[in-house]
């Protein structure tokens, strides 16, 4: 089953920041899609992915995320 998890994502300044994000979300297992969007700074990801391993990803990638 698909569940939607809303990110609130901070750190990010431009569309190449939008796009590393996206990467570090996609490359999670469990996401079946994601969207980054710069403003207002957040991610609305489709998937099985624990929230937990998303977080750790998108910091991994140079951001900070929480939950929206």
């Amino acid at each position: 089953m698909a569940d939607t998890i809303n990110l609130k994502i901070t750190g990010m300044s431009c569309k190449h920041c939008v796009m590393n994000a996206t990467k570090a979300i996609e490359a999670v297992e469990g996401v079946a899609s994601v969207e980054v969007t710069l403003e207002p700074g957040g991610a609305i990801i489709i998937g099985s992915a624990t929230t937990e391993n998303l977080i750790t990803a998108v910091t991994s990638a140079g951001y900070e995320a929480e939950l929206a």
